[in-house]
């Protein structure tokens, strides 16, 4: 059966008895979203201040591939698996875009017997999360352009505004558009472009703000532009802040669904891992870290963007660490960073396989030198792999330092995580250093960036133009305390998609920086990443319908 067809086979619980059945939530700290969907109060997180906190387990991967590797898949099954063997554990993922849903990724609710349901719904419209965050975004920039119609006060640049609009949507004609055409009436004539909501720093503050006060707070200070004469302005001196907050009043709870399993699950916020910090939300992680012994989440694409955000981005501002990493890899993704065509990949190659192990060997380097993190490796097991392989693999971890648990949830949920979930909880039970960041608030931005790039993504040099280079001088100088949050191909170490396996010595080029003033960071554009990406020839939109009952089909 497909990913949907199984989820709509599933037996779901009342989000209300699931809630207080399994996290001892009463029917006040619930907004329900119909039966199965329901907004967790925040007031919980203060009623439970005093109780410690559980365990949390990120969950990472290789770089990815076309063939796939499973993180969410994984994440999912391991949490049940978790459940299974008697351990309280709650799932932490992120809410999928509609823009990879309807292109070429498809959506982020899991696969096989490893899903969050209600399946359509997460992978849709959800609870409006993303429309909330899409509005607020562009409100404000709509009261940019009206600021500037009505007498410009703050003497903005039209030259100089920061801030563009966005939309749930891989929609590349909207890249590069020109607003205000139509004559006066219509305001100033300006050149603009959209991104897609994940890569929206109002997506980055949502995720990252602890309370309404801080989330309000947060969108008060987005650099929105610079006045004539060089000044900065931010949104609070146009007065949107406050009007933004209140669109993302409800947002900002997080959401409790449940794996196939009947398991508690939280997802809520969203954004992307090549061009955003790739993270869920803090309040749902610190929520769940009070009301479960083990956390599950995941970071996007590979260890190299999605941990690296993680800890340096997300951890760093939120005050929490992860206590282990599981690195999720697959027999058919190393064969192609090995070199194999995606034709070639069912078929059994040792040499191929044993050329791809060095992307998985420079990940898991990464996180337990660079980071200081225990690591066990899951083998997201595909029924075309050998036993070959697989022992390739176990046996080429070891030399590693670290073990690889072959796992099977995708065809047999849970049950077939089990043995990955008594390794993540015996490597728990001992004790451990704490995970480090890679680079100090003190140190300046060009020398975070060289500090990411050479030492976890294997470059010799790090090089920009002149003009970025000084952009990133005169940033420096204001914000120079802030991490930096790369933006590059997820498909390779480089900024070149085309390098796959463990690329080294390369060069990576800066394009640009973005000053995210709000969320906190500095955005870096690194070699022709897009912030919006386009729908592929044949996009999953084209698979997608509904039928006269209202069952949805294509989805995956």
């Amino acid at each position: 059966m497909s990913d949907i067809q199984i989820a709509q086979q599933a037996t779901m619980q009342e989000v209300s008895q699931l809630a207080e059945q399994r996290l001892g939530l009463a029917p006040q700290h619930l907004d329900p979203y119909g039966r199965y969907k329901a907004k967790v109060s925040l007031d919980v997180m203060a009623e439970m201040a005093d109780r410690p906190d559980g365990k949390l387990i990120l969950v990472t991967a290789i770089s990815p591939t076309p063939a796939g590797e499973g993180k969410t898949t994984t994440t999912i099954g391991l949490s049940d698996a978790l459940n299974r063997i008697g351990k309280q554990s709650l799932v932490c993922v992120r809410e999928p875009s509609m823009g990879p849903c309807f292109g070429l990724k498809g959506g982020a609710a899991g696969g096989g017997y490893a899903q969050v349901v209600p399946m359509e719904d997460i992978n849709l419209h959800f609870t409006g999360d993303f429309h909330a965050i899409a509005s607020a975004h562009n409100l404000l920039a709509a009261m940019i352009d009206n600021h500037i119609h009505h007498g410009n006060e703050l003497q903005l640049d039209a030259r100089k505004i920061a801030w563009q609009r966005v939309v749930d949507m891989n929609d590349r004609a909207l890249r590069d558009i020109v607003v205000g055409m139509g004559g006066t009436a219509n305001g100033f004539l300006r050149q603009d472009r959209f991104d897609i909501v994940v890569a929206s720093e109002v997506m980055a503050i949502f995720c990252l703000s602890n309370s309404l006060h801080e989330l309000k707070q947060r969108l008060g200070d987005i650099l929105i532009g610079y006045s004539t004469d060089g000044t900065p302005r931010y949104a609070h001196e146009i007065k949107a802040h406050g009007a933004m907050a209140a669109l993302l009043k409800e947002a900002l709870k997080p959401n409790l669904v449940q794996t196939l399993e009947n398991n508690p699950a939280f997802v809520h916020g969203g954004p992307f891992a090549n061009i955003a910090h790739g993270c869920n939300s803090v309040v749902s992680t610190k929520m769940a870290l009070k009301l479960s012994d083990y956390v599950v989440t995941e970071a996007g694409f590979g260890a190299d963007l999605g941990a690296e955000k993680f800890i340096n981005i997300k951890c760093r501002k939120a005050g929490i660490k992860p206590d282990m990493a599981v690195v999720v890899a697959t027999v058919k993704a190393l064969k192609y960073h090995g070199g194999l065509a995606l034709k070639e990949l069912a078929e059994e190659n040792l040499d191929a396989l044993q050329a791809g192990l060095a992307n998985l060997q420079k990940h898991l380097d990464n996180l337990q030198q660079e980071f200081g993190l225990r690591c066990v490796v899951a083998i997201n097991h595909f029924v075309q792999d050998s036993d070959e392989e697989i022992a390739l693999i176990e046996n080429a971890v070891k030399q590693m330092g670290a073990e690889a648990i072959l796992a099977r949830h995708w065809a047999e949920g849970g049950a077939g995580a089990e043995a990955l979930a008594h390794k993540v909880v015996a490597m728990l039970e001992q004790d451990s250093t704490a995970c480090d960041f890679l680079y100090p608030d003190e140190m300046g931005l060009w020398d975070k960036i060289g500090e990411v790039a050479k030492r976890l993504y294997g470059a010799d040099q790090v090089v920009a133009e002149k003009k970025v280079l000084d952009k990133i001088a005169m940033l420096n100088e204001l914000h120079g305390s802030m991490p930096v949050c790369m933006a590059k191909t997820p498909y390779s170490f480089s900024s070149d998609a085309a390098l796959r396996g463990a690329a080294s010595n390369h060069t990576l080029t800066v394009r640009d920086v973005r000053l995210s003033h709000g969320a906190g960071f500095v955005v870096v554009l690194c070699g022709d990443v897009m912030t919006m990406p386009g729908l592929p020839k044949r996009p999953a939109a084209e698979r997608i319908d509904i039928d006269d009952d209202g069952t949805i089909t294509g989805l995956f």
